[in-house]
């Protein structure tokens, strides 16, 4: 079997298909990635087929408006408006990236399935080249539940009769892009534009599609009453990183005193990140602790490294999360689920999306406390 694994985004919306795709090569199938361009060197590593998307929204990461949204997470009137003015942004840079996933498409060798992430409308490709659709999600809120309300969506707590009316926030952002999707199956796909073009959940026909949720159940809530074509895997983790090791700065800093803390939000960026990056050191300080510093895309401004913190840009997650004595992140699906796999407690401090889900549910299942909100995180 040949699979085609559709992804964009930053590396937790990407390394998870990076897993899928090692995985499959080992169980003797073929499998190729299109995933943005920046991670071709990840795929060659781990000895991947890969077909490189434009970067589209990953421009936008250093974008003051962007930056603004993500650092108020969308919350309050501002927020939304923000959310707006971001959406704007990326309309335009989404097409350059359906544009080049066309393409791949065209140039691919025999495809057996596609699986692919909510954020590219790729059913439409599998549709081109007549094989079945699977839709791969890293979060829930993508099927809709009476159990949860939809943990993508920031809302107050309301009661369960409203659980489900949740999710029509998600539905009504993927019907906003079906013109997006009709317009691009015409005129790149050659397929008849259709209605109900933007419903992952379902064949053209109506029938359930088969959704692989990657996640783990023993953290995230699983509602019996799903259709059977809707799996909870457990979270896809990629093969150790047998041939990393540490650099020697980072390496004596672990060998010379206690395991420290780590401290890192990931591809999250905020409009204040010179203050996130000193409310950390001066936590540190207070705590008394040594603390490892990964500055990922700029989330915690230019901080420098002393006796108690080392600064690092970053390194794999599973060989130095077990070397810590905690972890304190953003909340994606991809750090929660390395800090569970490394058995460390955590301490999350979300941003936006589904990471206040995730912070919430580590907390309910006891391996962290109650979490601290970017917005409003202090020294103390």
């Amino acid at each position: 079997m040949r699979a085609l694994l559709v992804t964009h985004g930053t590396r937790g919306d990407v390394q998870p298909f990076l897993a899928l795709a090692v995985a499959l090569r080992s169980t003797g199938h073929d499998a190729l990635l299109a995933a943005p361009g920046s991670f071709a060197a990840q795929a060659r590593g781990n000895g991947v087929e890969f077909a490189a998307l434009d970067e589209g929204p990953n421009r936008l990461m250093d974008d003051p408006v962007v930056r603004e949204s993500v650092g108020n997470g969308y919350r309050g009137l501002r927020g939304k408006i923000s959310a707006v003015r971001t959406a704007r942004r990326i309309k335009p840079l989404m097409a350059d990236v359906l544009r080049d996933l066309a393409s791949v498409a065209r140039d691919s060798a025999q495809v057996d399935v596609v699986v692919h992430s909510p954020t590219l409308p790729a059913h439409s490709v599998a549709e081109m080249l007549g094989v079945p659709a699977v839709l791969a999600t890293l979060q829930p809120g993508w099927v809709p539940s009476s159990l949860f309300p939809c943990p993508m969506v920031p809302l107050p707590r309301l009661p369960r009769a409203f659980n489900r009316a949740t999710y029509l926030a998600v539905s009504a952002a993927l019907r906003a892009q079906a013109g997006v999707a009709n317009t691009w199956r015409a005129n790149e796909l050659g397929l008849p534009a259709r209605r109900g073009v933007q419903d992952l959940l379902h064949e053209a026909n109506g029938a359930h599609r088969l959704v692989l949720q990657a996640f783990s159940p023993h953290l995230a809530q699983v509602d019996p009453l799903w259709p059977e074509q809707v799996r909870t895997t457990g979270f896809w983790f990629l093969p150790a990183a047998g041939t990393w090791s540490p650099s020697p700065r980072l390496a004596a800093f672990l060998d010379s005193g206690p395991p420290p803390v780590y401290i890192g939000f990931g591809s999250m960026v905020g409009p204040r990140t010179g203050r996130t990056g000193a409310i950390v050191v001066e936590a540190v300080r207070r705590a008394g602790v040594r603390a490892v510093l990964a500055t990922g895309w700029g989330g915690l401004g230019e901080t420098d490294s002393s006796d108690e913190v080392l600064v690092i840009d970053e390194a794999p997650h599973d060989r130095l999360f077990p070397r810590t004595s905690a972890i304190v992140h953003h909340g994606g699906g991809g750090t929660t689920a390395a800090a569970l796999a490394a058995g460390r407690p955590q301490v999350v401090c979300p941003f936006v999306a589904d990471q206040p889900h995730w912070a919430q549910r580590v907390h309910e299942v006891g391996v962290a406390p109650a979490p601290v909100r970017q917005q409003k995180l202090t020294a103390e």
